[in-house]
């Protein structure tokens, strides 16, 4: 075993829930202003869901006022207190990237019912 690779082990976060893309998430992280920090909430879709081990990362887009933003996240920082899975949506890609060009209806992804 390589020592670079037990130090990611031990850094790997156990309490990220499993979602896809196409799933709602609020991300929860820490961010530092000024002298304080505080914690955000970010919600949006996850439209892409790369890497591995401990450099796994995740872009959610949202529309905030008429504009498309996205924000990546790193899973294994210690700057994301938590993840929630809002929605889980169906799709049939791995990355959403054509969801930057549609707006309003068009942009919405179907909703997976909950089985109980």
């Amino acid at each position: 075993m390589n020592v670079i690779d037990l130090i990611e082990r031990e850094q790997e976060r156990s309490n990220i829930p499993g979602f896809r893309p196409g799933d709602t998430v609020k991300v929860y992280s820490r961010v530092v202003e000024g002298g304080k920090e505080r914690v955000q909430m970010f919600e949006g879709v996850v439209t892409v869901r790369k890497g591995g081990s401990s450099g796994e990362s995740i872009t959610v887009r949202r529309v905030a006022h008429g504009v498309g933003v996205e924000k990546s996240f790193l899973l294994h920082s210690p700057r994301i207190e938590r993840i929630e899975v809002a929605r889980r949506g169906i799709v049939r890609r791995s990355r959403l990237y054509y969801l930057s060009e549609k707006i309003g209806k068009g942009a919405r992804i179907k909703e997976k019912k909950a089985v109980r």
